[in-house]
This record gives C-alpha cells, structure tokens and sequence, in this order.
C-alpha cells in the first residue's frame, strides 16, 4: 500500500459509467437513485470514487456492476470533469465512460451498495439530476449525435 503524506490537499477522483440503450423511440440511460447524501433521493450516473489500487477503468467497471449488477460491457472514455465546485463535498474529478446498447441487448439490472433503484430514462425526458450529471448527459447526447 502507498502512503503519502502532503502539505496540501488533492482532489478526489471519480468514475461514472452511461449506459446507453438505442430504442425505436430514441436513446434511454440507466440512471441510478442515490441512498446517501449528497443529494439523497436524486438520479444519478452509476459511479464512485477510485481506490487506492485500481485504474479509473477499472473503478467505472466496478462501481457500474456493484451499483446496477452490470457487468462484461465494454466501456469507453468520453470525457474528464474538473469543475472546482463538482461535488459539494471535497474536490472531485471525474473520468465518464459510456456504452451503447441495442434495445435486443439491454441489460438488466438492479440496484445494490448505495443505490436505491435503478431505471432507464428516455433522454428527453430526464429528471434533475446529481451534481453536474445533466451536463454529462447533455454533452454525451450531442457527442453521440443521439
């Protein structure tokens, strides 16, 4: 194990996972219900903090499957972000992956740690969401030309 001790403090990082499913409607995204604070109650990506001795890959993959029970989807990087006043309680980046599914091969899921539900939602029809998770999705929509 490493230990470090610094004079100043570092950030936190994160990973959050987009599931994406294509329907004949459009695109759903698996959201998950928070059970803790912060934002208790709100829709949120799959995601979490990365440990000590796992790559953010990892941590996405890991997080989507203790959260949701998803697990063995191929997940790619979209995108890093850094706004200082992210998560309300410390500095936190986060790296996002995502996936993109096929309505025949949604996958199923429930929810597990500190996930209360987890549901899919029509991309145009998204609730409030956790921290700056609606600015995710806006910019994976618009990227994924969805």
């Amino acid at each position: 194990m490493m230990h470090y001790t610094y004079k100043y403090p570092r950030p936190c990082v994160a990973a959050d996972a987009a599931i994406v499913c294509l329907t004949s409607q459009g695109a759903d995204v698996l959201l998950i219900q928070r059970k803790n604070e912060p934002y208790k109650g709100k829709w949120a990506l799959p995601g979490g903090f990365v440990e000590m001795d796992e790559t953010c890959d990892r941590a996405a993959e890991r997080e989507l499957e203790e959260e949701t029970g998803i697990k063995g989807i191929a997940l790619k990087q979209f995108h890093t972000y850094s706004a200082v006043h992210r998560d309300p309680r410390h500095r936190t980046i986060s790296v996002i992956y995502y996936a993109v599914v096929e309505a025949t091969h949604r996958p199923e899921h429930k929810p597990g740690d500190d996930a209360a539900e987890s549901r899919w939602f029509h991309f145009d029809a998204l609730p409030q969401l956790a921290f700056d998770h609606n600015l995710i999705l806006t910019e994976l929509k618009q990227y994924l030309a969805l």
